[in-house]
């Protein structure tokens, strides 16, 4: 078309300059768009200066009504196209990230989400993705404070245990699931009894931590908060960030302990969620947040170039190392077996809030979300998931948690992850050391818990992170009442005929069951202990023998 109307008497043709966006909308929020030749939004607005680039000159003629005559100009100076900003998102990363979410909202019909995946030991963001009414150019991840309810749970028992007012072994008073103080109830959705400080957190009890934290001061609580990130914005480099709410303690009310306690009365982002969580992954360290790695001029000179920043130590390694310890046990056992993986250890909480807005509560509506870190015995990547109004099923543990699972299953799948593959063969688990999911009831699930985390599995190595040599958590190391399974576990189940199959069958059809696994020998099954058609209660080991000697 353009080589037909140059030949055209009076036709005059002008190139005119136009963004290209090569991966169409992916990290669309992030980056930005352009409007009327200014940026607006996500990094086209904040380097707006760089990306410009500079123009160019050029002389024109005007007609007698200084008009300018098409065709008559001539170009003295040529524009210069642009800057360079390189962002520290992972291409794969983000196309899973925004793969998973858009599953995941078709999939329970939530109004909207977020997805953030950062690397705990830089604080790069390395994905990022908010969809919101059907657009997947929003940015609710930075500029959406929302009540976090159960995942801040893990930062009250973190504090609690760095300023030594208690430790994972310490009893707690659930109080029969429900506790009435200052004129207001809190209750837990399953009741409990007998739990340690570890246990609450690891069924999250509301009652149970809310009662824990009656060690603090209202100064202490706060600062355990604030250190973590909560409150004030992170500094990212992206406009519109907001800083979620914590109010001092000197503007509480005498239910504001209480609420905080459990993830109330304040607000967050995700990406400040993803950073607290990246702390307990790290060892304790809160790091800044970064989406640009360096910044070039027009002329290719060097304006900006970022390295890791530690804000501050928020707790010491130790106590990031036992909380880690209670928050693997909270996928393998817990709340958040969903995001339990065959192969890997995966760390992390779930969390349930109800939907505020227009200054109260919506029926119906709820917030589910799930924050962990992967592999939780090395960590490589956080991985914070927040869905907003799901139909149906919406506890974060049936929604959110899931949607880890899938990021981490794309994650490792995919060729071009910045994934350590290395340092993930030191994490591997084979999949007969893999503890079934626990299919018995709430209320059974502190029992039985404490009996499988008393039940060395696997081998230990230098990558087990909280737990001593005999490959138990070292908060579980009470002695055990015979029978430390507990007395009144699920109805018993048929060990099922397994010869001849692939290990990796075996041990899935297992688990099914809710069996947990003992491997001896090599290659297909030849056999199990207990033989095919014996009775178990659901959690007793099933010994499966290969047909092969043992290596």
């Amino acid at each position: 078309m353009r080589e037909r109307l140059a030949g055209v008497r009076g036709i005059h043709l002008e190139p005119e300059m136009e963004r290209f966006y090569p991966r169409g909308d992916l990290a669309r929020g992030v980056l930005g768009t352009v409007l009327d030749g200014a940026g607006q939004g996500g990094i086209e607005q904040r380097y707006e200066p760089v990306l410009r680039g500079r123009p160019g000159r050029e002389i024109v003629a005007l007609d007698n009504l200084g008009q300018e005559i098409p065709g008559e100009a001539v170009r003295v100076e040529e524009p210069v196209a642009r800057g360079v900003v390189r962002l520290t998102l992972d291409l794969g990363l983000q196309e899973i990230a925004h793969q998973v979410l858009g599953d995941a909202l078709a999939r329970t019909g939530a109004r909207g989400g977020d997805l953030v995946v950062t690397d705990p030991h830089t604080g790069e963001v390395l994905a990022l993705v908010s969809m919101q009414g059907g657009r997947v150019d929003a940015l609710s991840a930075i500029n959406a404070p929302y009540e976090p309810g159960s995942i801040i749970k893990p930062f009250t028992v973190a504090g609690l245990l760095a300023r030594g007012l208690a430790t994972l072994e310490d009893s707690v008073e659930t109080a029969g699931g429900s506790w009435t103080v200052n004129g207001r109830t809190i209750s837990d959705v399953h009741a409990y009894e007998g739990l340690t400080l570890a246990e609450a957190l690891l069924v999250s009890s509301n009652v149970g931590v809310a009662r824990a934290a009656q060690a603090y001061t209202p100064g202490a609580q706060y600062e355990t908060l604030r250190d973590f990130g909560f409150g004030a914005p992170t500094g990212v480099e992206l406009p519109g960030e907001v800083g979620g709410t914590l109010r001092r303690p000197d503007q509480w009310s005498d239910k504001s302990a209480v609420s905080l306690a459990i993830g109330y009365e304040i607000s967050v982002t995700p990406l400040q969620m993803a950073l607290a969580y990246g702390a307990l992954a790290n060892g304790g360290m809160l790091l800044e947040p970064w989406f640009v790695a360096e910044v070039l001029d027009v002329d290719g000179v060097l304006l900006e170039q970022r390295r890791p920043r530690t804000v501050r130590q928020v707790i010491p390694t130790r106590v990031a190392r036992q909380l880690a310890g209670v928050l693997e046990d909270v996928v393998e056992y817990g709340t958040a077996t969903a995001a339990r993986l065959e192969t890997f250890l995966v760390a992390g909480k779930t969390g349930t809030t109800r939907a505020h807005a227009g200054g109260h509560y919506v029926e119906g509506r709820y917030y589910s979300s799930f924050v962990g870190f992967f592999p939780a015995d090395d960590p490589q990547l956080v991985v914070f998931v927040k869905l907003d109004s799901p139909d149906g099923a919406y506890y974060g543990g049936a929604t959110a948690a899931p949607v880890t699972r899938a990021m981490v299953e794309g994650a490792l799948a995919a060729r071009g992850t910045p994934l350590d593959r290395t340092a993930l063969l030191r994490s591997f688990r084979r999949p007969e050391s893999v503890p079934a999911a626990r299919p018995a009831s709430p209320e059974q699930l502190a029992s039985v818990v404490r009996f499988a985390a008393l039940t060395p599995e696997a081998s230990p190595g230098a990558g087990d992170r909280g737990r001593d040599w005999a490959g138990v958590p070292p908060w579980a190391g009470r002695p055990p009442t015979p029978p430390e399974r507990g007395p009144a576990l699920p109805d018993a189940v048929s060990v099922p005929e397994l010869a001849g199959l692939t290990p990796r069958s075996a041990v899935r059809r297992l688990h099914a069951l809710g069996f947990r696994v003992r491997w001896e020998g090599d290659g297909t099954v030849r056999g199990t202990t207990p033989p095919p058609g014996a009775r178990l209660a659901a959690g007793d080991t099933v010994t499966v023998h290969g047909t092969g000697s043992v290596r």
